[in-house]
């Protein structure tokens, strides 16, 4: 209640989520579907996707794609999928993944991970369909002005506000 009443929309969970599954259930209960984020670090070994906690610092058994069902099947309202891989490569985002994971899912994605410059955006969502991306350095740093990217997404058929 102390989230909603000071004004929060969302709330995102990670490692807490991993480690105490029903938890997902507990705030998709309590406060709605719409509430709930459920962020999840993955990184590729061996050919497979797995997730991983502390900010991809320490790796799990669970594959990505199962944990990705079962949060949404446990109430998560969006799935917030951040390649470790990629992430502060600037090299793009994670499309072949995050395609794979948005073909069967049910809720928004939203993509992080890699994002360099203007045209990654542009590529995750035409090759991935994804709902949202999130990147942080680029804005950070100015290497992408937020009103250059807004209008290049237009540009290119991609619904965003101005």
């Amino acid at each position: 209640d102390i989230l909603l009443n000071s004004g929060a929309d969302k709330i995102s969970v990670n490692s807490a989520a991993v480690r105490n599954p029903s938890f997902i259930d507990e705030l998709a209960l309590g406060f709605g579907k719409q509430f709930v984020v459920v962020a999840i670090d993955t990184k590729n070994i061996n050919g497979k996707n797995y997730v991983h906690l502390n900010g991809g610092r320490i790796a799990t058994s669970i594959e990505t794609e199962a944990w990705v069902k079962e949060a949404e099947e446990r109430g998560a309202g969006e799935i917030l999928l951040t390649s470790m891989d990629h992430d502060g490569t600037k090299a793009g985002f994670d499309n072949e993944l995050l395609k794979k994971i948005n073909d069967n899912l049910g809720i928004p994605l939203i993509a992080s991970g890699g994002a360099g410059n203007i045209q990654d955006f542009i590529d995750v969502f035409q090759l991935t369909n994804a709902d949202a991306a999130l990147a942080a350095s680029v804005f950070h740093y100015g290497e992408i002005l937020i009103p250059d990217l807004k209008l290049k997404l237009r540009e290119n058929n991609i619904e965003v506000r101005l």
